[in-house]
């Protein structure tokens, strides 16, 4: 089934994923919306598995306070260039 960019681009604003990555989703999915959405869906648990592994050592320590409020926040990166 052929589809069109229109499609790609629905599919696009329904999972968040790149627009290439909906195109190959799409076509490997014959053109089916909800099966190219749990394609991506598959793909995207994958690559989150992979990223989840990855160590972030690098970051910033920051504390906020002011009379009765306080605030400390911790932001964590994978390199020290983010940092």
């Amino acid at each position: 089934m052929a589809f069109t960019a229109k499609d790609v681009m629905a599919l696009r604003e329904k999972t968040g994923a790149g627009v290439m990555d909906c195109k190959k989703a799409l076509t490997d999915a014959d053109g089916d919306m909800t099966k190219a959405a749990e394609l991506l869906r598959e793909r995207g648990i994958a690559k989150a598995d992979k990223k989840a592994s990855r160590i972030a050592a690098e970051g910033i320590v920051a504390c906020y306070v002011d009379g009765k409020v306080g605030a400390l926040i911790e932001v964590n990166c994978e390199s020290d260039f983010v940092a």
